[in-house]
């Protein structure tokens, strides 16, 4: 049987009944999270899947439709539909790097490089407009997302923010949001680079591979930043994107 028609029952038995197209939907997302639809490949055709399945060119163009909004899979004209390995962060909204993956329905984790305090360093006083001599936490670490290295990030806390360095565990918004620091607004500086040496190792990928350095600056609701962070991402896994209003 196709491993799309036995997603398609287990969905269809699954409490309540869904209609046809959410049961696509859950069975395409099921196929793709256990591996029976290959990484970046194409599904097959709409007109091919309606035959295989007994169901309707309009139910599956509305369940492909649901996944390519959410991300899942991306429409390329004259080719198809393909699984969409590219992670597409929204660049006007701030969120953080935990929320982004999980919202995608991936599973993100840490590997951290440090995790220190100190006093602020001169570009760090300048960017969070401190005095000489104030405290700050520093975290680097290595984002992961379905345990494939997309980032690295260095980021420098105001030490007011949060309770103390080891407040942050998996998500350092989170953190902040307990400690009712959590930035509301923020500027964001996007530039191209090619990894170094070191950075393609952590990110395991080849030296003068594409990257993107973001830079954050991240603001309380009083004005104050408590947030300083360069984030350097694989340009094969990301993209960022922003939407645009004229006038």
């Amino acid at each position: 049987m196709n491993p799309l028609a036995e997603f398609m029952q287990s969905a269809a038995g699954g409490g309540a009944k869904l209609p046809l197209y959410q049961q696509l939907e859950h069975a395409l997302r099921r196929a793709i999270d256990e591996g029976a639809l290959a990484s970046s490949s194409a599904l097959p055709a709409e007109r091919q899947l309606a035959q295989e399945l007994g169901i309707s060119r309009i139910t599956v163009r509305k369940a492909i439709d649901a996944l390519v909004d959410e991300g899942l899979l991306v429409r390329r004209a004259g080719a198809g539909n393909f699984i969409n390995t590219r992670i597409e962060k929204n660049f006007a909204k701030l969120t953080s790097f935990s929320e982004d993956m999980r919202a995608r329905g991936r599973v993100p984790r840490n590997e951290w490089l440090k995790r220190s305090e100190g006093l602020v360093t001169p570009e760090e006083a300048l960017r969070l407009r401190l005095s000489p001599g104030t405290a700050v936490y520093r975290f680097n670490r290595i984002r992961y997302a379905d345990e494939v290295p997309m980032c690295l990030e260095y980021a420098t806390i105001a030490a007011f923010a949060l309770p103390s360095l080891g407040a942050v565990g998996d998500s350092m918004y989170e953190a902040l949001g307990a400690a009712d620091n959590r930035p509301v607004r923020a500027l964001q500086r996007l530039s191209a680079l090619l990894l170094n040496a070191e950075q393609a190792r952590l990110l395991q990928t080849r030296e003068g591979d594409a990257g993107l350095c973001v830079e954050r600056l991240g603001f309380v609701r009083d004005g104050r930043a408590v947030e300083f962070c360069r984030s350097y991402f694989r340009g094969d896994m990301y993209d960022f994107v922003a939407e645009l209003n004229a006038g």
